[in-house]
């Protein structure tokens, strides 16, 4: 059986309008998403990047996705999966965490956020 690759990007730290309350959608936070796609190389060594999957490619689709306000993180976590399976269909997993940095709760200290895995 061949091996995944998996390509991490972590601690991307973003700024969107997501969340239910109005002043999230005037306001804005700050979100970090961890990230990781796995799939099946075509060749044993890669040595060209046509022949993996560009994590430039994958920041630029996950900063436009940050961008599109959402009610609900579990939203925009599957809606990311969606589209990067779409614009890759190559990938078999996705995993991907979002986090709200500084959620709208009063005297609340850490991170609210969610995970998502999906196998193709």
């Amino acid at each position: 059986m061949p091996g995944l690759l998996t390509i991490n990007l972590n601690d991307l730290v973003f700024f969107g309008r997501h969340g239910v309350y109005e002043e999230e959608k005037i306001v804005g936070n700050e979100f970090e998403i961890n990230l990781a796609v796995s799939f099946v190389p075509d060749e044993n060594i890669i040595s060209d990047i046509d022949h993996t999957i560009n994590y430039e490619t994958i920041y630029v689709l996950l900063k436009k996705e940050m961008e599109q306000p959402s009610l609900l993180l579990e939203t925009l976590v599957t809606r990311i999966t969606e589209n990067l399976h779409k614009g890759f269909p190559q990938i078999k997993k996705i995993s991907i965490s979002v986090h709200k940095l500084h959620p709208p709760i009063e005297s609340f200290r850490g991170k609210v956020g969610v995970k998502y895995d999906k196998e193709f």
